[in-house]
């Protein structure tokens, strides 16, 4: 027997994994197959192509790995760098903290950038080391997109901008450091533009804003980093884009066995993307990140995001009174109203709970779980008035929602 059953379905409201549309499951309940076979190198090109779409990329080369966003993290790092080698690299939150581990782990020379948990990068400081290197001792710069541990985003364009306008006394250049991103909680929900904004190499997980199971780490790298694989000394294997490209080559497109029914399900969560249109995709999680602040803000609580120039459409980290811990929240969501919220992560643990806006969702399942979040705080102590915070979203809500563009 299950004895986690509970009527209904389960309201997902963590940053990821997040809901899986009716249509992504149908896709992936099939046998499996002879990826050999002449069908399964046919969809992978057709994946290949349109996975540079959600990138924004025309000259991007992606990657479909079996593995999570960490799996991709470490292709990143690994094809384009050796060891000893310099990055710069954000630490803002508790995901950004895991990179900056994986790097140092894997022998590379970390000038580590901290912030207070709740603040963006301090690109301030990025131009200031910029500048300061003149010889190029620099060779990557690695940037989460979006943090999800507080639900910070970073002005990737202003990164690029930095990268592109160095000074060194009266003297002008651009620094060749390469720029890697995890997009892991952004890519398919927050706007990014990888050949706009020179990205070198992106990354995103399946199990984030494309709606699917966990399972690919998906990566696109520029020409650029193709060229810097060539001459980088990182032990690689299974993560190593040579393999991938010789394949490539020949038209088989894996080195190795896919997951058969991802790449299906792949394929219909971009369909999906593609029907609604990414602009559209990109409109409905600024809503519903902008719907969710203005709850926060009725309960009188307070965003763990310091400033409006860092907030994120995919995820709201809510910080809590002293007097509650906010993992009794989260436990009592599931326990008692069948809704799944995100703990506090390390620095934050106990002070914040987290929902996640991202992935096949729409305003009224918004809804539903802010109304399950306000009961919750009424059962812990904190003085909210019912309805708030739905009155709060549901007011900017109604002005906002268009019509479903596939119903216009």
């Amino acid at each position: 027997m299950d004895y986690t059953y509970a009527p209904g379905r389960n309201h997902l409201f963590v940053p990821g994994p997040v809901n899986i549309p009716e249509p992504v499951l149908r896709a992936m309940n099939r046998n499996n197959e002879d990826y050999r076979s002449p069908a399964v190198p046919a969809l992978t090109k057709t994946l290949l192509e349109d996975v540079k779409k959600i990138f924004k990329t025309t000259t991007g080369t992606p990657f479909l790995f079996p593995t999570t966003g960490t799996g991709a993290w470490e292709s990143a790092l690994t094809n384009t760098l050796s060891p000893g080698d310099k990055t710069i690299s954000f630490l803002i939150g508790q995901f950004s903290l895991l990179w900056v581990d994986q790097q140092k782990r894997l022998g590379f020379d970390v000038d580590v950038v901290e912030s207070d948990w709740g603040e963006g990068a301090k690109l301030d400081v990025l131009a200031a080391k910029l500048a300061a290197d003149p010889s190029h001792t620099i060779k990557a710069i690695c940037i989460v997109h979006n943090e999800t541990a507080t639900g910070v985003t970073n002005n990737l364009a202003k990164v690029r901008k930095i990268l592109g306008e160095c000074h060194i006394q009266d003297y002008d250049y651009r620094h060749p450091a390469l720029l890697l991103v995890d997009g892991v909680s952004s890519i398919c929900a927050l706007d990014f533009r990888m050949d706009e904004w020179g990205v070198d190499v992106a990354l995103t997980g399946s199990q984030k804003a494309l709606s699917l199971p966990t399972g690919l780490g998906i990566v696109c790298a520029s020409p650029k980093a193709l060229e810097a694989a060539k001459t980088a000394k990182s032990y690689r294997v299974f993560f190593d884009w040579s393999d991938y490209l010789k394949f490539y080559k020949i038209g088989t497109y894996w080195p190795y066995t896919p997951s058969i029914q991802l790449l299906y399900g792949l394929r219909a969560a971009l369909d999906l993307l593609f029907e609604e249109g990414l602009d559209n995709v990109i409109a409905r999680h600024a809503r519903l990140g902008k719907a969710t602040r203005l709850a926060v803000e009725a309960w009188g609580l307070k965003n763990c995001t310091q400033k409006e120039e860092w907030v994120s459409d995919t995820v709201t980290a809510v910080m809590v009174p002293p007097y509650i811990d906010s993992a009794e929240i989260v436990r009592r969501a599931w326990k008692r109203y069948n809704l799944s919220l995100g703990l506090g992560l390390n620095k934050v643990a106990g002070k914040v709970f987290r929902i996640g806006h991202l992935g096949n969702l729409n305003e009224l399942q918004l809804l539903g779980c802010l109304a399950g979040v306000e009961m919750i705080l009424k059962d812990v102590g904190y003085p909210v008035k019912l309805g708030s915070g739905v009155a709060a979203a549901s007011a900017y809500l109604q002005n906002a929602i268009p019509l479903i563009p596939s119903r216009i």
